[in-house]
């Protein structure tokens, strides 16, 4: 399949999120021309305010509901590629389908507007995450790579339904909508002019650019975040917790970098890619904040108790390879997200 390159028009869905709002900012730097869905005007104009110097460069269409039958009809018109990053992430859903209708829907939905008015569209690029990867292997410190599928979270859900755990509800959205996309590339390949990328990444941290005026209105893996590194945390995180491992992590940036990227090269075409930076424990975060010493109100914990923690780990090797990078270290993205939070008086 051909690359898409600048100055192709690319989609991308759900663009005032918080990865999606780095996405964008990524491939209008690279020259790409952005339209961008969002659910309110008042969404729209902050992302058009925050990219005004790229001018008609940027614009964006009102997209109420994802879930909606031909929600993206009128959005893919005229597109040369699409990034998909419009899904819900959160752990507090009673009902499973609160969260799986939205990311089945929004995903099959945007694939069959697209084949439907979009002939020009030659690469889509999906948002996934590792939750559509992890499964227990029985026991810790194992490796995950993008052959890994997540079976154990839809099993759950099928059997437990509302009882599920919160964290196997938001993992089987994420693995039954990335199934369905590449369902429906394989089984529509004769009538479309697309192939599919996806990105997994794990909690994503980074700084944030896209509109939040509380911190109740922070994104999951940023809200925890915050939590780690907040003395009003309350109660305060016991010794154990702050060196268990707490799963795996990477920049923003990164995971950007690698949406763009992928519209780019021809290669990408049909592949999924990690984008982790290795396992993490609260410790670790705190530990590279205090590296500076320039943070003192933020909680110390037990500095270095962690360095023997064991953690199963995200490979990242073939991203890397493919687009040529390095991934951030932790002493990088974490006082970077940390400033960030407290420029907004977080």
């Amino acid at each position: 399949m051909p690359a898409v390159t600048p100055p192709s028009k690319v989609l991308v869905t759900g663009a005032s999120g918080f990865i999606a709002t780095w996405v964008v900012k990524t491939l209008l730097e690279k020259g790409y021309i952005v339209v961008g869905t969002v659910r309110s005007d008042s969404k729209g104009k902050y992302l058009q305010n925050l990219f005004k110097d790229y001018g008609d460069k940027f614009s964006y269409v009102i997209v109420e509901d994802i879930a909606k039958e031909g929600a993206f009809d009128k959005a893919v018109v005229g597109v040369d590629a699409v990034q998909h990053t419009a899904s819900p992430f959160h752990f507090k859903a009673d009902d499973p389908q609160v969260l799986i209708e939205p990311a089945l829907k929004g995903t099959v939905g945007v694939l069959e507007s697209i084949k439907k008015y979009a002939p020009g569209v030659k690469r889509v690029v999906i948002t996934s995450s590792v939750a559509a990867i992890v499964y227990n292997k029985g026991r810790e410190g194992v490796t995950y790579d993008e052959s890994d599928w997540n079976t154990d979270s839809p099993k759950e859900v099928e059997e437990k339904g509302r009882n599920a755990a919160p964290v196997h509800k938001y993992r089987a959205s994420k693995v039954l909508a990335e199934r369905a996309a590449w369902d429906f590339v394989e089984k529509n390949k004769d009538s479309i002019a697309f192939d599919l990328v996806t990105v997994n990444p794990p909690m994503v941290w980074g700084p944030t650019i896209h509109e939040v005026t509380s911190v109740d209105q922070l994104n999951t893996s940023i809200a925890n975040f915050h939590r780690y590194t907040s003395k009003k945390t309350e109660p305060p995180l016991t010794d154990e917790q702050l060196k268990e491992s707490s799963g795996n992590w990477c920049d923003v940036r990164d995971v950007a970098f690698v949406h763009v990227q992928a519209l780019a090269l021809p290669a990408a075409g049909g592949e999924r890619f990690i984008v982790g930076s290795g396992g993490f424990t609260v410790q670790d975060i705190l530990d590279a904040l205090h590296a500076s010493e320039e943070y003192p109100d933020v909680p110390r914990g037990n500095p270095g108790s962690a360095k023997d923690t064991v953690h199963s780990v995200y490979v990242s090797g073939k991203a890397e390879k493919a687009f040529g990078f390095k991934l951030r270290t932790i002493r990088e993205t974490v006082p970077e997200t940390f400033l960030s939070l407290k420029e907004r008086g977080f």
